[in-house]
C-alpha cells in the first residue's frame, strides 16, 4: 500500500479529516464542471486530486463511503436488477397538441377552482430521455431507480453513480438551505446531441454497431448490467421535481431549491404569469426547438402553486395540475428511391437513403442515414419502400424502418456493394464486425487519412508534417499515395502557401530521415486493418521485409502468437490489392526498405515474457523511447490494460488506465522502478 502513496509523492501521515476535505474539494470541482459548465481548475489538476484520493483509499479502504468520487466507476456487473417501490407515484402527463387543447385544459381546471385564473405557470423542456428517481439520505445518494410502471422501478444505483452530473453528496453545510433527512428527486437522463453524434462516429470507425437515436442510447446504456460499460457513455441528467419530502410550496421555488443543492436544472425553464403569457412562451419554445442541444419532444406546463395542483387531483392517472404540449411530429413517410454509399476517411462504407424529397420541421429532406448494411437487412428495408423518416433538432435524418403494410410487390431487397464506389477495388467485412471496409491505401476517399497515419509519431514519424500540410499536398496533386512523399522536391513545396526555403528543406530532411525507420514502424504506417504497433513489431521479427510478408499466407501468419483469422486475412487481403503492391514497389525504389528487426538484444532480457502498458506524461523517456527500452529488454508493450498485463508504467496524469490496472490487480511502476527491474542481474 505504501508504494501507491510514494508514486504520487504523498505523505502517508494524513488524517481522516484530510481525506474528507479532499473529497469535499473534488465534489466542488465536479459541480463546477458538470453542472455549471464553469470549471476553475484544469483537467490535469482535477486528475491529480482524484489520484491522490485513490491513493488515500488504497491505504485506508475502510474510509470509503458511497459518496466518494472514486465510486463513480461502477460496481461489478449485476445479474439482474432489483425492484424498487417509489415513495409516491411517478406519473406521466396528459398530452396537448395545440393552443386549443391548452385552453380547453385551462378552462376545465379553472371551473374546478377559480384560483387557477390567478395562477402562474412554469414551463420546462419535455426531454426525450429516461426518467430516473434519485434517493438521498442525510444528503448522500443511496439509491437510484427507473420509472418502471410508475409504482415500481428497477434499481440502477450502480449505473447512475457513473453519471458525473449526479451529486453523490449534497454539501449540506455549504448550501445555506434546509435539506430533509430523506429526499427523493425526479430527473431525466439523456445524451447531448453532439455527444451522441461523436459516440456514433467513434463506434463506426471501430466497425461497431451505431445507435439509432440519443433517447434509445441513454435508456439502453442505463439498463446495462455492467456499470463499467455505462461509465463509457456520455450521459447526463436534468432534475425537475421532488417526489417526496419537498420543503417548497411552488414549482419554481422547487427548481431554484434543487439548483442551490447542486443539482443540474434546465436554464430553459421559465415562469409565466397567466394563461396568455404562458401560451406566448409555448410558441417561443417551438421556435427555438432546433437550437436546443438535446432532444425535446414538447414543453411541460405546470401550475406553479404545488398546493393548488395537489388539490385539483387526478383524471385517471394524469394529474390535473400539469400538461405536456407535444411538438409537431418530426417523423414523416416518403419513398426510398435508392441507396447510396459513402466511403469515410478510415475506409468504412456507410449506406445512406436517397429519398423522394419531403418536408420535416420546415426543412426539405432528400437524404437520410441508414447506419450500416446490417441495419438495412435487420429492418428489411427495400428500395422502393415507403419508409418512416425522423429528424430531431440538428441530428442527421435517419430511417426508422419501412411501412410494410403498403408494399406493392415492386420493391426489391438491397445488396451491399462488392467493390468500393470510389476506387472500385474489392471491399472486406471481417468476422465479428458490422462495418465493411475499402482496404485500398490509394483510395481517393481515404488518401488524406492514410498519409496522416503514415507520417504520424507512432509510424514513420515525419516531423513537421501535420494534417494541414498533408491536405495541401493532396489538394495540389503532389501526392496520390504514401509512397509519393519520397519523390517530393523543394520546388514543389515552394509553390505551396506558407512554404519558404527553410521550411521546405526541414520537411524534406524529415522525409529523408524516415527512411531509416524500422520494419515494424513501416508495417504500422501501412495502416493494415487491425494491425497496430504491437502486432507490427511481431511481424517485423518474423519476416525479412515487406516482400517476405506479402508472400505469406494466412496459415503462416496465424502461427504467430496472438494472430487470429481476422488479422491474418486483413494482411493477406491488403497485399492482394494491386494498388497496395504498387505502393510497396514504389517504397522499395525510393529506398524505404527496412529489413527484419532482430529479436535478440545485447541488453539483459530481464523483461522477457512480460507485458507492459504505458500511460501518462513521462519525464525520463519519450513515448516511443520507453517502448524501445522495454522491447530491448525483452518485454512487450500493449495499448490497453487487460488481465494479461503484467505492469502498468505510470507517468503524470495517467488517466483511466490506472483505474483499470488497479481493478485487475496489475502491478504499477514508476519510470524509476522500471529501470530498477531492468538493471537486475
Amino acid at each position: 500500500m505504501a508504494k501507491v502513496a510514494i508514486i504520487y509523492g504523498m505523505d502517508e501521515n494524513f488524517s481522516l479529516s484530510d481525506y474528507e476535505a479532499l473529497k469535499k474539494e473534488i465534489h466542488f470541482h465536479n459541480y463546477r464542471y458538470h453542472v455549471l459548465d464553469d470549471p476553475v481548475i484544469s483537467d490535469a489538476e482535477f486528475d491529480q486530486m482524484l489520484l491522490k484520493l485513490r491513493a488515500m483509499e488504497s491505504i485506508h479502504p475502510e474510509w470509503i463511503t458511497p459518496d466518494s468520487p472514486t465510486q463513480r466507476s461502477g460496481a461489478p456487473a449485476a445479474e439482474r436488477f432489483e425492484k424498487v417501490r417509489h415513495p409516491a407515484p411517478i406519473l406521466s402527463l396528459a398530452n396537448a397538441f395545440s393552443e386549443d387543447d391548452i385552453r380547453a385544459w385551462y378552462e376545465r381546471i379553472a371551473k374546478l377552482d377559480d384560483r387557477v385564473c390567478r395562477a402562474s405557470f412554469v414551463l420546462e423542456p419535455k426531454i426525450d430521455g429516461l426518467t430516473v428517481v434519485l434517493h438521498y439520505r442525510n444528503g448522500i445518494f443511496v439509491q437510484g431507480a427507473t420509472r418502471g410502471d410508475g409504482e415500481v422501478g428497477e434499481d440502477i444505483t450502480a449505473n447512475l453513480r457513473t453519471i458525473k452530473a449526479i451529486p453523490l453528496k449534497i454539501p449540506v453545510e455549504d448550501t445555506g438551505v434546509n435539506v430533509p433527512p430523506e429526499l427523493v428527486v425526479r430527473a431525466e437522463a439523456f445524451m447531448m446531441i453532439s455527444d451522441f453524434e461523436k459516440l456514433n462516429q467513434e463506434l463506426a470507425e471501430k466497425g461497431e454497431k451505431v445507435y439509432q437515436n440519443p433517447r434509445n442510447t441513454a435508456a439502453g446504456s442505463l439498463r446495462q448490467l455492467d456499470p463499467g460499460l455505462v461509465a463509457q457513455r456520455p450521459l447526463t441528467i436534468l432534475t425537475y421535481a421532488i417526489v417526496a419530502h419537498n420543503p417548497q410550496k411552488s414549482q419554481w421555488e422547487t427548481l431554484m431549491y434543487l439548483k442551490r443543492l447542486g443539482f443540474p436544472v434546465s436554464d430553459l425553464s421559465k415562469r409565466c404569469s397567466g394563461l396568455e403569457e404562458m401560451l406566448a412562451c409555448t410558441y417561443e419554445w417551438q421556435a427555438m426547438r432546433a437550437q436546443i442541444p438535446f432532444e425535446v419532444d414538447g414543453v411541460v406546463i405546470k401550475l406553479d402553486d404545488l398546493g393548488l395542483a395537489d388539490e385539483l387531483g387526478f383524471v385517471g392517472k394524469d394529474p390535473r395540475g400539469a400538461l405536456a404540449l407535444k411538438f409537431p411530429a418530426q417523423e414523416v413517410t416518403t419513398i426510398l428511391n435508392d441507396i447510396g454509399v459513402n466511403v469515410g476517411r478510415t475506409g468504412v462504407l456507410t449506406p445512406y437513403a436517397i429519398l423522394e424529397p419531403v418536408e420535416i420541421g420546415g426543412v426539405i429532406v432528400k437524404q437520410a442515414t441508414l447506419h450500416n448494411f446490417d441495419y438495412i437487412a435487420e429492418k428489411d428495408i427495400r428500395i422502393g419502400d415507403r419508409v418512416m423518416v425522423k429528424r430531431a433538432g440538428d441530428v442527421i435524418p435517419y430511417i426508422i424502418g419501412p411501412v410494410v403494410d403498403v408494399r406493392k410487390g415492386s420493391e426489391w431487397p438491397y445488396q451491399p456493394p462488392e467493390t468500393c464506389p470510389v476506387c472500385h477495388q474489392s471491399v472486406e467485412n471481417f468476422e465479428g464486425e458490422v462495418a465493411w471496409y475499402c482496404i485500398n491505401s490509394s483510395c481517393p476517399a481515404q488518401i488524406i487519412r492514410n498519409i496522416e497515419h503514415f507520417v504520424s509519431r507512432g509510424a514513420m514519424d515525419i516531423v513537421g508534417m501535420g494534417i494541414k500540410i498533408v491536405e495541401q499536398l493532396v489538394e495540389a496533386g503532389l501526392v496520390h499515395d504514401v509512397a509519393d512523399l519520397y519523390s517530393l522536391r523543394k520546388e514543389d513545396l515552394l509553390k505551396l502557401e506558407g512554404f519558404a526555403d527553410k521550411k521546405a528543406e526541414n520537411l524534406l530532411e524529415a522525409v529523408a530521415a524516415s527512411k531509416q525507420q524500422s520494419l515494424g514502424r513501416l508495417i504500422t504506417a501501412l495502416g493494415i486493418h487491425g494491425i497496430g504497433e504491437v502486432a507490427a513489431e511481431d511481424l517485423a521479427t518474423r519476416f525479412d521485409d515487406l516482400d517476405d510478408l506479402s508472400r505469406a499466407d494466412a496459415e503462416k501468419i496465424m502461427e504467430i502468437q496472438g494472430f487470429g483469422p481476422n488479422m491474418a486475412e486483413a494482411i493477406v487481403d491488403w497485399f492482394g490489392i494491386e494498388k497496395n503492391r504498387e505502393i510497396v514497389r514504389k517504397l522499395k525504389a525510393a529506398g524505404v526498405w527496412p529489413k527484419r528487426a532482430s529479436n535478440v538484444s545485447n541488453l539483459p532480457q530481464t523483461l522477457a515474457g512480460k507485458k507492459f502498458v504505458v500511460t501518462g506524461t513521462l519525464t525520463g523517456f519519450s513515448r516511443e523511447g520507453i517502448k524501445d527500452y522495454i522491447s530491448a529488454h525483452g518485454g512487450k508493450v500493449s495499448d490497453s490494460v487487460s488481465a494479461q498485463t503484467d505492469y502498468l508504467v505510470v507517468g503524470e496524469n495517467p488517466g483511466s488506465k490506472l483505474e483499470k490496472a488497479r481493478e485487475l490487480g496489475v502491478e504499477i511502476l514508476t519510470e524509476a522502478q522500471l529501470k530498477e527491474i531492468t538493471e537486475k542481474e
